[in-house]
């Protein structure tokens, strides 16, 4: 049940509660009251009978007159008072009320005639007396209810017992109700989340389907998230640390060389030949040191939140001719046999720089890996088409429905399945000891190129089979028709 609910139901029980209570209680001691009062009414009639054999003797009314008689009818609960025809008391058993000779006024003295009137404290009678056919007095009987009022008492302070019994009962289910439902779980809740913040356990919770359950459930995904952040966070960190400590490690190595080379050259003991190759020593190598500087500070950059690539509107034929042209030569030159293909429609949003870093990435690592005498085939086709010379595992990946395609394929050893899970990772080479050391990549290429894919709304996939050859598909989608009014514009704007 909802907290809500819940409140709302307490809410009008603790309302209704004592009033059905009080009903009840009342309702019994009106009934018993009811049954209490038809027997106590005909006993005082029974009395009153007796006693007016007594009172209708006219002499009685006379002032001065014998009251012998009335004096033996007195008792503890029966007062007596008798009045002449014009309102004179000429006796009275209860002088707190009247004495001899008080007067009262007709209007009172006649009122109430031959009416047992029930008060609190006593039955009252009134009655005329005659001589004959003449009017000499009244007498009033009051019959004092000693017993009912005792009773009354008593369960005065019996239902005051139950009612103070019945709201005690109420006070403390409310309260082991309200610390069940509200004080407990928040506790709890309260005692998790101090957990958390001091970096302790912090062990799930009963479900419960109310408000508190909702906020437990909120807080424990907000702490799965936080934990997975930091998780993340401290992977890259560590990662971070990894790239540091590997860049400044292969750095380290041609710059040693660097330095050797150069002091050779300063000795002046070298032949022509020897400066020569000296020389070009020390141009590849700090060749290589800006390739990896230039491969770190870009990865550093697509990694930062505040980069915005800015983007360009091309027409896809054009633009993707020009970017798998011109590799033809690098591929001579190792005796590699290039295929290229080049069919794509429609307009992109593009970086053209960053694209041709991806080319220049991907075609890099194929010229690497293949040897000599084998093949590379470069491809920027629409989705749907497939080239010839593709291989079946390539083929069986191309499974968009729109965009493009442009794969880099290259004959070779290919890689395994744990491999291919880690070759996007900074920093991961699949065999380090492939090319000669220094010579090797910065590992960072890949992943670079991921995002950079990313960050143009498509992806990129590598597919190997083993002792067959590698393959990688970047897919770049085409431009929809807000974002292509909106390069309009911009364009426009420039």
């Amino acid at each position: 049940m909802k907290i809500k609910t819940w409140l709302l139901v307490s809410y009008l029980l603790v309302m209704l509660l004592p009033l059905g209570a009080a009903y009840g209680l009342f309702a019994w001691i009106n009934a018993y009251h009811q049954d209490r009062n038809i027997a106590e009414y005909m006993e005082n009639w029974t009395e009153l009978n007796a006693l007016q054999t007594v009172l209708n003797d006219p002499s009685l009314y006379e002032v001065n007159a014998d009251m012998t008689k009335v004096n033996q009818l007195e008792s503890d609960r029966l007062s007596v008072t008798l009045y002449t025809d014009i309102g004179f008391v000429v006796y009275t058993s209860n002088p707190m009320r009247y004495t001899l000779l008080s007067f009262v006024r007709k209007e009172q003295l006649y009122e109430g005639f031959y009416e047992l009137q029930q008060k609190f404290g006593a039955y009252t009678y009134k009655e005329p007396v005659f001589a004959g056919n003449t009017f000499v007095g009244v007498y009033e009987v009051q019959l004092l209810r000693d017993e009912w009022v005792a009773g009354v008492g008593q369960r005065t302070w019996f239902v005051g017992g139950i009612f103070i019994v019945f709201f005690l009962a109420l006070f403390t289910g409310v309260a082991i109700l309200v610390n069940r439902k509200l004080n407990r779980p928040l506790r709890q809740l309260m005692g998790q989340m101090d957990s958390f913040a001091k970096g302790e356990a912090v062990f799930p919770l009963t479900e419960r389907h109310d408000e508190i359950g909702e906020l437990t459930k909120s807080f424990d995904s907000m702490r799965k998230e936080l934990t997975e952040a930091n998780r993340k966070l401290s992977d890259e960190q560590q990662k971070k640390e990894t790239m540091i400590a590997s860049i400044s490690h292969d750095l380290k190595t041609p710059l040693t060389s660097i330095r050797a080379y150069a002091e050779a050259l300063q000795t002046g003991k070298l032949s022509d030949g020897e400066q020569a190759e000296y020389r070009n020593v020390i141009i590849s190598k700090s060749g290589y040191m800006r390739q990896m500087l230039d491969d770190l500070l870009m990865y550093t950059l697509l990694q930062s939140s505040s980069y915005e690539m800015e983007y360009v509107k091309v027409d896809g034929g054009e633009f993707f001719d020009m970017l798998v042209s011109g590799y033809d030569m690098l591929c001579e030159k190792k005796r590699i046999k290039l295929r290229v293909v080049s069919d794509v429609t429609g307009e992109f949003a593009v970086n053209d720089k960053q694209l041709m870093r991806v080319v220049d990435n991907l075609m890099a690592n194929a010229i690497t890996h293949t040897n000599p005498g084998g093949a590379i085939g470069l491809a920027a086709v629409d989705v749907g088409q497939t080239p010839e010379w593709s291989f079946p595992f390539v083929a069986e990946a191309l499974k968009r429905e729109d965009g493009m395609y442009l794969i880099v394929q290259n004959e070779g050893l290919g890689l395994s399945e744990a491999e291919i899970a880690k070759v996007f990772d900074p920093l991961f080479q699949a065999d380090p000891a492939r090319t000669k050391a220094g010579e090797r990549g910065t590992g960072l290429g890949l992943s670079i190129t991921k995002q950079i894919m990313e960050k143009h709304g498509g992806d990129v996939q590598m597919v190997s089979v083993p002792d067959i050859g590698t393959a990688v598909i970047c897919w770049l989608p085409r431009m929809k028709g807000e974002e292509h009014d909106e390069m309009d514009k911009t364009t426009t704007s420039n």
